[in-house]
């Protein structure tokens, strides 16, 4: 049976544009995001000459894939400046690149709408309207300061993901445990909580088991989320360095790319879930929030992954 994330690669448009053509017009593009041309008139021009399906950067082989991210002459501050980009769409070249990645023909564009919704995967929504249609891309957006700087993108209480995810009795009191909302029942380095090289054999093979099972889902869950706000797209800042750059990608191939590799427990006593981190949030001067489970990545991989 075929997952989620292939049959999402199965409904992506057909390539319509020759690449040599494609390739000219993006290239042209791109240099001038590249060196900050001013020419808004002439960027327009260029760039409404073809439509970049999003399977264009998607692609595992294409060499066009590589132009889905940039040298940015300036970094991003934050969300609202993004937002704002795309509000000034007709005026600023990186936002048509945004637009131009995610599908959408300049020529046809007739207006862009961009807000912020809150308590969602999606930071900012991007409504495009056309003469004979209206559609709407959510973007999720890391930035980040350092190509090894890892960002939380998920934190909650253990009930909620308990719940979210099915897990069996054996994993969750496996996980209360490496939580602290149940005391040791063993040797621990810590008097409030156990590690998952702590815990009884049985209970840290049925969590592994369980997160290998649902690898695909659950990090679908934290990077995409799910309902009406869910982003089908993922957006990478870094913004600290001499040269900032972006990456823009379509959220399925975030997904495919981050839940490569294992499941398995890390040296420290946590779980790595592909790419994913996930361990106890702690801190928090030993309130009760310490005690969430929490899990982490690293954004920037996106930048050296040119698949």
């Amino acid at each position: 049976m075929p997952s989620q994330i292939d049959q999402r690669r199965q409904t992506k448009p057909r390539i319509t544009v020759s690449k040599r053509r494609m390739n000219r017009n993006l290239h042209c593009l791109l240099a001038v995001l590249a060196c900050g041309f001013a020419n808004t008139a002439e960027i327009s021009l260029r760039a409404a000459q073809t439509t970049v399906p999003p399977s264009v950067f998607a692609s595992t082989d294409d060499e066009l894939t590589k132009q889905g991210s940039i040298t940015a002459k300036g970094g991003f501050r934050n969300e609202d400046e993004i937002r704002d980009k795309f509000n000034h769409w007709k005026t600023d070249p990186n936002s048509m690149a945004w637009l131009m990645i995610m599908g959408h023909d300049l020529q046809r564009i007739e207006s862009v709408h961009a807000t912020k919704p809150h308590g969602y995967k999606a930071d900012v929504e991007v409504i495009v309207r056309t003469k004979s249609q209206s559609a709407t891309d959510r973007l999720s957006i890391k930035l980040v300061s350092s190509a090894a700087g890892f960002n939380q993108i998920d934190k909650r209480w253990l009930k909620t993901y308990s719940e979210m995810w099915k897990m069996p009795p054996n994993v969750v009191a496996g996980l209360k445990l490496y939580l602290g909302e149940l005391p040791p029942t063993g040797l621990s380095r810590r008097s409030d909580r156990m590690y998952l090289n702590e815990i009884s054999e049985a209970q840290r093979n049925a969590i592994i088991l369980f997160f290998q099972s649902r690898k695909n889902e659950i990090v679908s869950d934290l990077i995409r989320g799910d309902g009406e706000h869910s982003a089908n797209w993922f957006m990478v800042t870094q913004k600290a360095t001499e040269n900032p750059r972006w990456v823009l990608r379509p959220t399925a191939d975030v997904v495919q790319f981050f839940s490569e590799g294992p499941v398995q427990m890390t040296r420290s006593g946590n779980l790595k879930i592909g790419r994913i981190s996930m361990q106890r949030k702690g801190g928090d001067n030993g309130r009760e929030t310490a005690r969430m489970l929490q899990f982490k990545m690293n954004p920037a991989l996106l930048f050296s992954n040119d698949k």
